[in-house]
């Protein structure tokens, strides 16, 4: 029986929806580009590293906190204070957790939108709908401002239906039908012409690659693509049982994000490969392959423009695939402010959801008539500036306000041995001084 605030049922529903969490659009379409920019499998091995050198401790930091206080990030971190300087810090990284969240989700569900419409633009092919096609596929405001309404509500029907029947429910939906999906597409682009040469890009290693920028490069990577340093995970830990062991499952959800991100490489790399033998630039003028949103809705939409009526179901295929992983991490990121306005000021569920929801929309909608002051500004102070802060907040919180005894204790519930492991021996110190250290370095490396 679930408790009044919610919990997981299963192990399962926990890790899909905390895998979900970590593998968004920036996981699909960004991981492979780096790699390929950064030496090809020389940078793999590196990411899949510091992913569990710095991802890993991160990210029990923030399951511990969380299900010790079994609150929203404000009370979790107040919760674990010692004084009254440590609680002025925690309402900071609290309130800084909901706002950075917030942010990310407004610019995040206008960019999910685009995925709804070039989703939706086969169909209309299909029944050849001409104008409408090229509406979906054009880059208006009202188009924007519909298909981010649409991502919205259906992230805020699954935030409001609860943990039980919402974010697990949905999470051990979506995410076998992300994999499936995955590999199906790996499977039909590995048998077009030009595929192996991108599957060569992406794994063979070139070492003379090796430098302080590599490792930067791949640390970011593993930190940001695991969802931390604005509460989600926080949140999702505050709903595990006590019976479950952390470090087992923290090690799990990692070795799931990891394994799919490598995965996208297989299809996204050889995909931009095949693409270019069919005529389409997949470099940019400055000789570095083309990522991010210019990859979705440039490259790829020429490739399947290539493949007459074939081309259609793929791109069916793939874009329900942006929707699906773009549906996995934004109902992640909603849970934040929604878990703060439940608990602290009484809101049922049903009621808050809408109301955070929308303040959200009016955000991206505030974004989407501003597009071009706003929206590179809000992505950069969010993930560029705000993730990587509250990042080292928890980390110092976990390593040096908690009181161990009671770290300990946490850890101890579903792991009654663990003052003998391995990671008792390491992670106490590794959280307290390591983690901090890497991420700032790659903050200080970002900004500069």
């Amino acid at each position: 029986m679930s408790a009044p605030r919610g919990q997981f049922s299963s192990n399962v529903g926990f890790l899909m929806a905390a895998a979900g969490s970590a593998v968004g659009l920036g996981n699909i379409w960004g991981f492979p580009t780096k790699a390929a920019g950064n030496g090809g499998a020389a940078f793999v091995v590196v990411y899949l590293f510091l992913a569990f050198m710095l991802a890993y401790p991160a990210l029990m930091a923030e399951l511990t906190i969380g299900r010790h206080a079994r609150h929203n990030m404000v009370q979790a971190l107040r919760g674990i204070s010692t004084g009254p300087v440590s609680r002025f810090f925690a309402n900071l990284a609290g309130f800084g957790g909901i706002v950075v969240a917030s942010l990310i989700l407004s610019f995040y569900a206008i960019v999910a939108g685009w995925m709804v419409a070039y989703l939706a633009e086969p169909f209309a092919s299909l029944f050849g709908a001409s104008g409408a096609t090229e509406w979906l596929t054009g880059n208006s405001a009202a188009r924007n401002l519909t298909f981010t309404a649409i991502f919205s509500g259906m992230t805020m029907l699954i935030i409001a239906a609860g943990v039980e029947k919402g974010i697990e429910r949905w999470s051990t939906l979506l995410m076998p039908s992300l994999i499936i999906l995955l590999l199906l597409l790996i499977v039909y682009v590995l048998t077009q012409p030009g595929a192996l040469t991108g599957l060569e890009v992406y794994l063979m290693p070139d070492f003379s690659y090796l430098s302080p920028k590599l490792l930067i490069t791949a640390m970011g990577q593993a930190f940001f693509s695991l969802s931390l340093g604005v509460g989600t995970m926080l949140i999702y830990g505050s709903y595990l049982s006590r019976q479950e062991s952390l470090p087992r499952l923290g090690a799990l959800v990692t070795l799931i994000d990891v394994g799919i991100a490598f995965t996208a490489g297989l299809l996204i790399l050889p995909a931009m490969y095949v693409a270019q033998e069919a005529g389409t630039q997949i470099f940019s003028e400055t000789g570095e392959l083309i990522a991010g949103p210019g990859l979705i809705l440039q490259v790829l939409p020429a490739l399947f423009d290539s493949m007459g009526t074939t081309g259609l179901f793929v791109a069916i295929a793939f874009f329900a695939l942006m929707v699906i992983a773009s549906l996995t991490s934004s109902i992640s990121m909603l849970e934040v402010p929604v878990a703060f306005t439940i608990e602290n000021l009484g809101a049922p569920r049903r009621i808050a959801t809408p109301l955070v929801g929308l303040l959200i929309f009016a955000i991206s909608s505030v974004i989407i008539f501003n597009f071009d002051a706003l929206f590179g500004l809000v992505v950069s102070i969010s993930t560029e500036y705000g993730q990587p802060l509250l990042g080292v907040a928890l980390c110092v919180f976990a390593g040096w306000i908690w009181r161990r005894d009671q770290l300990l204790a946490e850890l101890k519930k579903g792991h009654e041995h663990i003052e003998q492991t391995l990671f008792w021996k390491i992670w106490p110190w590794y959280v307290r001084i390591v983690c901090p250290l890497l991420i700032l370095a790659a903050f200080i490396q970002s900004v500069i």
